[in-house]
């Protein structure tokens, strides 16, 4: 039995979690920052990237087998 994940799952939760992530990002940045704006902006360019980086990191995982459990 093969376990997989379509591209689109993997988009979805990348997209799901990116929003957590993100509005955690912007919190942050505007208690560190005071500012609606540079923590609207920091919270912008983070989402972009990390939007990319986790789908990436998630199909990477997808081809290694260590810690899976099969029934």
């Amino acid at each position: 039995m093969t376990v997989m994940d379509s591209h689109k799952r993997s988009v979805l939760k990348g997209i799901s979690w990116r929003i957590t992530g993100t509005t955690d990002t912007i919190l942050i940045s505007y208690i560190i920052t005071g500012s609606i704006g540079k923590a609207a902006s920091i919270g912008l360019v983070e989402v972009v990237t990390k939007l990319f980086l986790y789908y990436a990191h998630e199909r990477i995982w997808l081809k290694v087998s260590w810690g899976r459990i099969y029934n």
